[in-house]
């Protein structure tokens, strides 16, 4: 780690950011004598690739493939809903239309 005036950092910022990417030591830059700030290297850019980016934070549990639901909930899943449907009490969802600033209107 080096130490640098402020009025020498100032004369040669750009040289100074190059050197600091390129070894990646780290200048503390000072106003007379006292430190007042530390210019350290970025970190390197993280791959960006989604592909397999959660699977050492996931676990699998299960069959996932297996359906949820056997064929006979389903089927009595449905009666339920049409059974409500037929009396009233079941409606489908509808699209309202948005108005301005993306409100519904009432």
């Amino acid at each position: 780690m080096s130490e640098m005036g402020a009025a020498e950092f100032k004369a040669h910022c750009l040289q100074v950011m190059e050197r600091v990417r390129r070894t990646r030591q780290e200048v503390v830059i000072t106003k007379r004598g006292v430190p007042v700030a530390k210019l350290v290297p970025a970190d390197p850019p993280r791959d960006r690739n989604l592909f397999g980016c959660l699977a050492a934070e996931t676990t699998i549990v299960g069959d996932v493939m297996a359906p949820l639901y056997t064929d006979a909930d389903w089927q009595a899943w449905e009666q339920e809903r049409e059974d409500q449907f037929l009396r009233g009490g079941w409606k489908p969802s509808t699209t309202r239309k948005r108005g301005r600033a993306g409100r519904v209107p009432k």
